[in-house]
C-alpha cells in the first residue's frame, strides 16, 4: 500500500461526501508554512513512483527552514490561467503542435490541455477616447477592429480544444476575474472510488500577477508562455522548495492611508530584504484585520516584491469574501472543512493553530504606513506623499538633456482649448486595472474624493488624459449603485473599459498637439497611474517619468497638474462659490465615509449577476465568424496569427547539444534590464522593423495595433525583440559608436552600425552564433515568453548575465537558449570585456552524458585593434541549468519539442 492510498480519506461535508488526501497526520507537517503544505497535498496525490515518489514528498515534511533549495520537485499546478497578450501564442504553438503531430504520423486531437485552460481577454482594449460619455463603447468597438482576426482565432480554439474556456473581451482584467469567480480554493474532479475527490486549487498563468490570488489561500505563480503551455499538456512544473519568508502583520491601517500605500510599503521592504526565488508568506494576528481584497492588492505586487508568490492562508476572511463574491453556499462549506481537516486554516486563535517555522522574518506594523507614491520607474522606489515634490524636483534633471525647453510651451487642441505644458506636468492619471481596482475601499475613496473636488468646482488640468478601467464588471455596477460614477465622470474619469489598460502600455494617444510639444521640446512630462508597473518605456512613448499612487491620489495630481506639487502646502484650487483655497485635506474622505459606502454598494448579487454568463460574451464576440475544425486553416497572408516555425524540421528524437563557437556579443547591457526592455510591449512606429515589415504588407500605421496584440505572428515580434526605445546597448560604445536608445547594435558583419533585427539577418547568413552579455537581475519584468522566444530567434545562443531572474532564466532555457552566470564578484566590465571579442562556450557537450555540468569554460578572444595585438580572456561560467527537468528540456531543445516528444511516445 503507497502513501498516497494510506492518506486518502474520506471528508463529511454537511450530506455531502468527498475523497481527499490527508495530509494533517504526516510527521512534519504542522511546522511546515501554509504554502508548502499545499505542496505536499499537491505531491501526495500525484505520487507515481516516476515524476513524483514517495521519498519526495518525506524530504518536503523534512524540510529544514535554514536550509538553501536544494530539494527538487515536480509541482503540478490544478490549473492553467491565461491573458490574451501571452495566452494568444500559447494557442498559435498548440494549434502547431497539432500539425507537428499529424507530420510526424501521430493524431493531432492528442494535443490538448490535460488541465483546466482559462483564457481571460483583457490585454487588448487601448484608450483611445476618454473624457466622454460613449468612451467605453468606442474604445471596444475599436478593439474589435483591430482584434477581429485574433478573436476568430480564439474561438477556434475555445471549441476545437477541450478543457479550453473563454472570457470574452470587455468582462474584466485577469487576476480579479479569477479572485471573483475562477479560483475554487478547494476543487473537486471524479474519483475512482465512486465519490468526488476535493483537492488544493493552485494555478500557473501567463502573467506574473497571477500572485494575485494567493490573497485567497491558493498557490498561484506567474510563469512563461512555454511553461504555461507545457503545463497544460501535463508536464510538471519543475522548482526547487524556496525558501520561505514569514512577513507578519500587527496593527491596523491608520486614517488617510490606503492599501496602496501598504502594498507600496511592503514591497521596497521586501526588496531590499531580497525574496527573489523565495515564497512570501503572510502571517500574524493581524492578518486577521486584514480585509480580502487587501490581501489580493499585497498578493498581486508579488513580482514587485521579487517574489515567486505572495500568500495568505485560508480563514474566516476567505470564507466570507468567497459569500460575497456569489460562490455557492457547498463550496464554502467544502472549503472551510478541507481546510480544518487538512491544518490549512488559519485562525491564530484556534486551538489547533501552529505557528508556522520560516526561513526568514519580516514584520510590519500597519499602523506605522504612511501616504507614498512609487517612481519614477520602478515599484519598489516609494517615496513618502509628503517628500514627493522634493524628490521630483532632484530626480527631474536626470531626465532633461540641453535641448530639453525650460520654458512653459503653448498648446492649442480643439478637445481641451489653450494651455501651457512645461516639465513635470501630468500626462496621463489614469485609474487603471490590475492592483487596486479589484479593492472596493481605495475605488470607492476615488469616487468620493470625486464627489468632493466636484462640490467645489475642482477639475483635472486640460492637458491631463484621465481614465478609468476597472477590473471587473463589478466595479463599475457598485460606483454607479453609489452614485459615484457620476462624480467621476464630471472630473473626466468616464469608463474607457474593463481590462488592462495603461500599465501594459495601452494608455492609448496622448492628443497629437500635446505630443508633439513634449516631442519638439524635448519635454518630461509625467504619468501617475493606480497599477503595479511603471518601468521606463512602457505606459507611453512620450512620457519619460512615471509614478504609482493610490486611486483618489491619482485624481488628486490630474487636479494638480503636476509632480512638482506638495499637497500639504499648495491649494489644488480655490472653491468656485467662496474663492477659499481647497486643499488635498478638505477633499480626502474618512475612512468611516469609504467603509459605509462600500457597506451598502457592493453587494453578494451583483456578483452573482454578473458573472452569470461570464462566458458568453456581447453581440460583437457572439456575431465573429469562427472556422471550424480540429486543425486551424492558417491565412499566409495573416499579420497577427501565423504558423509557429519551432517544429520545422524537428525529428523524432533529439540531435545531441553541441558547444558553441565563434560567438558574436549582439548586445553589452547593464544592470537591471527587465523583459519589458527584450520582450515587444506597446506601441511602435513605421521606421522600426516591425512597422516597415507591416508597410511592406499594406498594413497603415493606424491599423499597426500594439506588439502585444500581434504576439501571435512571429514576424512582428522577433523584429521588435529588444527595441524598447529605453534600452542601452553598450556595444556601441565599445566601437567608439554613439550609444542610441532602442534596438540597435554593431554589425560586425558589415563593420557598421544597425538595428538588431537586421544585424540578426547578417549573422544568420554568416553563420554566426550570438551571445547576449548583461548585469544583474536580468530579466526581472512580466512573465513574457517572447523575451525568450524573441532571443532565439535572433540567433542568441547563449546569455551570460551576473544574475537571472527565476522567469526569465527558465524561459530562456525553455527555448533552448544555455542561460550562464559570471563568476562570482565578476562582471563584464571587472574582466575587460567590451564586446568586441569572439567567444567560445566549451563544456555544453557535458550535457548529453545525463548530467548538468556546474560550468563551462569561457573564452573570449578581443581581436587585433588600432595597432594593439589580439588577447584572450579565459573564465569559467555557472551552468543555470538548475534541475534535471530543464536539463530535458535544454537537450531537446525546449520545453515544447520535449512535450511533443513525449506526446508521440
Amino acid at each position: 500500500m503507497t502513501l498516497s492510498d494510506r492518506q486518502l480519506n474520506i471528508l463529511h461535508v454537511g450530506d455531502a461526501v468527498f475523497d481527499y488526501y490527508r495530509i494533517s497526520d504526516l510527521p512534519g507537517i504542522e511546522h511546515l508554512p501554509y504554502s508548502l503544505k499545499v505542496l505536499v497535498e499537491n505531491l501526495l496525490r500525484r505520487i507515481d513512483g516516476v515524476n513524483v515518489t514517495e521519498e519526495q514528498v518525506r524530504e518536503l515534511l523534512g524540510w529544514k527552514a535554514d536550509a538553501e533549495p536544494s530539494h527538487e520537485i515536480e509541482f503540478g499546478p490544478s490549473r492553467v490561467l491565461m491573458q490574451d497578450f501571452t495566452g494568444v501564442p500559447c494557442i498559435v504553438d498548440l494549434a502547431t503542435m497539432r500539425d507537428a503531430v499529424a507530420d510526424l504520423g501521430g493524431d493531432p486531437e492528442a494535443i490538448n490541455p490535460q488541465v483546466e485552460a482559462d483564457m481571460v481577454i483583457d490585454h487588448s482594449v487601448q484608450i483611445d477616447n476618454y473624457g466622454v460619455a460613449d468612451a467605453v463603447e468606442r474604445n471596444m468597438d475599436r478593439e474589435y477592429q483591430r482584434n477581429g482576426e485574433r478573436y476568430r482565432f480564439l474561438r477556434w480554439g475555445q471549441q476545437a480544444f477541450r478543457n479550453f474556456r473563454v472570457v470574452p473581451p470587455g468582462t474584466g482584467i485577469i487576476h480579479q476575474v479569477n479572485i471573483e469567480y475562477l479560483a475554487k480554493v478547494v476543487m473537486t474532479k471524479t474519483g475512482e472510488r465512486g465519490r468526488d475527490l476535493a483537492y488544493l486549487d493552485s494555478c500557473v498563468g501567463t502573467d506574473s500577477h497571477t500572485t494575485m490570488v494567493g490573497g485567497l489561500g491558493v498557490l498561484g505563480w506567474g510563469v512563461g508562455g512555454i511553461e504555461a503551455e507545457a503545463a497544460m499538456l501535463g508536464q510538471p512544473i519543475s522548482m526547487l522548495v524556496p525558501r520561505v519568508v514569514g512577513f507578519k502583520l500587527t496593527g491596523s491601517i491608520p486614517e488617510g492611508v490606503t492599501a496602496t500605500d501598504v502594498v507600496l510599503t511592503i514591497t521596497q521592504m521586501l526588496r531590499e530584504h531580497g525574496v527573489v526565488g523565495k515564497f512570501v508568506e503572510f502571517y500574524g494576528d493581524g492578518v486577521a484585520s486584514v480585509p480580502l481584497a487587501n490581501r489580493a492588492t499585497i498578493g498581486n505586487m508579488s513580482p514587485e516584491f521579487g517574489s515567486t508568490c505572495g500568500i495568505f492562508p485560508i480563514d474566516q476572511v476567505t470564507l466570507d469574501y468567497l459569500r460575497l463574491t456569489g460562490r455557492s453556499d457547498g463550496q464554502i462549506a467544502l472549503v472551510e472543512a478541507y481546510a480544518k481537516a487538512n491544518r490549512l486554516w488559519g485562525d491564530t486563535h484556534s486551538p489547533d493553530y501552529v505557528e508556522p517555522e520560516y526561513s526568514e522574518y519580516m514584520e510590519l506594523d500597519l499602523g506605522t504606513v504612511v501616504p507614498s507614491i512609487a517612481g519614477p520607474k520602478r515599484p519598489q522606489d516609494r517615496i513618502r506623499l509628503d517628500e514627493a515634490k522634493e524628490t521630483f524636483e532632484k530626480t527631474l534633471p536626470d531626465y532633461e538633456t540641453p535641448k530639453t525647453n525650460q520654458d512653459p510651451v503653448p498648446v492649442h487642441t480643439d478637445f481641451r482649448g489653450r494651455f501651457e505644458i512645461t516639465n513635470g506636468d501630468v500626462a496621463i492619471a489614469s485609474i487603471t486595472s490590475c492592483t487596486n481596482t479589484s479593492n472596493p475601499s481605495v475605488m470607492i475613496a476615488a469616487g468620493l474624493l470625486a464627489r468632493a473636488a466636484r462640490a467645489h468646482g475642482l477639475k483635472p488640468k486640460p492637458w491631463v488624459k484621465t481614465s478609468l478601467a476597472p477590473g471587473s464588471q463589478v466595479v463599475a455596477d457598485y460606483l454607479r449603485k453609489a452614485g459615484l460614477q457620476e462624480d467621476l465622470d464630471a472630473l473626466g474619469y468616464q469608463l474607457v473599459g474593463f481590462g488592462c489598460t495603461t500599465c501594459i502600455g495601452n494608455s492609448g494617444p496622448l492628443l497629437p498637439e500635446i505630443s508633439k510639444a513634449v516631442n519638439d521640446n524635448d519635454l518630461t512630462v509625467v504619468s501617475v497611474l493606480s497599477g503595479n508597473r511603471n518601468f521606463e518605456g512602457r505606459i507611453s512613448p512620450d512620457v519619460k517619468m512615471n509614478y504609482l499612487a493610490s486611486p483618489p491620489l491619482v485624481i488628486a495630481y490630474a487636479i494638480a497638474g503636476t509632480l512638482d506639487f506638495d499637497f500639504e502646502t499648495q491649494p489644488l484650487g480655490a472653491d468656485a462659490e467662496t474663492g477659499r483655497d481647497i486643499f488635498l485635506r478638505d477633499i480626502w474622505p474618512s475612512n468611516e465615509e469609504i467603509d459605509k459606502v462600500v457597506s451598502t454598494a457592493v453587494s453578494r448579487e451583483t456578483f452573482v449577476r454578473d458573472y452569470a454568463d461570464v462566458f458568453e460574451g456581447d453581440e460583437r464576440w457572439k456575431s465573429l465568424d469562427v472556422p471550424e475544425g480540429e486543425r486551424f486553416a492558417w491565412d499566409l497572408d495573416s499579420t497577427y496569427v501565423r504558423k509557429q516555425i519551432f517544429f520545422d524540421g524537428m525529428s523524432a528524437k533529439p540531435q545531441p547539444v553541441q558547444d558553441v563557437r565563434g560567438a558574436r556579443v549582439l548586445a553589452l547591457l547593464g544592470d537591471s534590464v527587465t523583459t519589458d526592455h527584450i520582450s515587444p510591449a506597446g506601441a511602435f512606429p513605421a521606421s522600426s522593423p516591425a512597422g516597415e515589415y507591416l508597410l511592406e504588407h499594406d498594413i497603415q500605421p493606424k491599423d499597426f495595433n500594439s506588439y502585444g496584440s500581434r504576439r501571435g505572428n512571429h514576424e512582428v515580434m522577433v523584429r521588435g525583440t529588444f527595441g524598447n526605445i529605453r534600452l542601452r546597448n553598450l556595444l556601441l560604445a565599445s566601437v567608439g559608436e554613439e550609444v542610441r536608445p532602442g534596438g540597435f547594435t554593431y554589425d560586425f558583419v558589415t563593420g557598421k552600425p544597425s538595428t538588431i533585427f537586421a544585424a540578426s539577418l547578417d549573422y544568420r547568413k554568416s553563420g554566426t552564433p550570438l551571445v547576449v552579455l548583461a548585469g544583474s537581475e536580468y530579466g526581472t519584468g512580466s512573465s513574457r515568453d517572447w523575451a525568450a522566444k524573441g532571443t532565439l530567434m535572433l540567433g542568441v545562443r547563449v546569455v551570460i548575465a551576473r544574475s537571472f531572474e527565476r522567469i526569465h532564466r527558465s524561459n530562456l532555457i525553455g527555448m533552448g537558449v544555455l542561460p550562464l552566470q559570471f563568476p562570482e564578484g565578476q562582471s563584464a566590465a571587472t574582466l575587460g570585456l567590451d564586446g568586441t571579442e569572439t567567444y567560445d562556450f566549451q563544456g555544453i557537450e557535458a550535457l548529453n552524458n545525463g548530467t548538468i555540468p556546474k560550468t563551462v569554460h569561457v573564452v573570449a578572444t578581443k581581436p587585433v585593434s588600432e595597432g594593439k595585438p589580439a588577447s584572450v580572456t579565459e573564465f569559467d561560467a555557472a551552468v543555470r541549468i538548475d534541475t534535471p527537468g530543464e536539463a530535458e528540456y535544454y537537450r531537446n531543445g525546449g520545453i515544447l519539442q520535449y512535450v511533443l516528444r513525449r506526446l508521440m511516445k
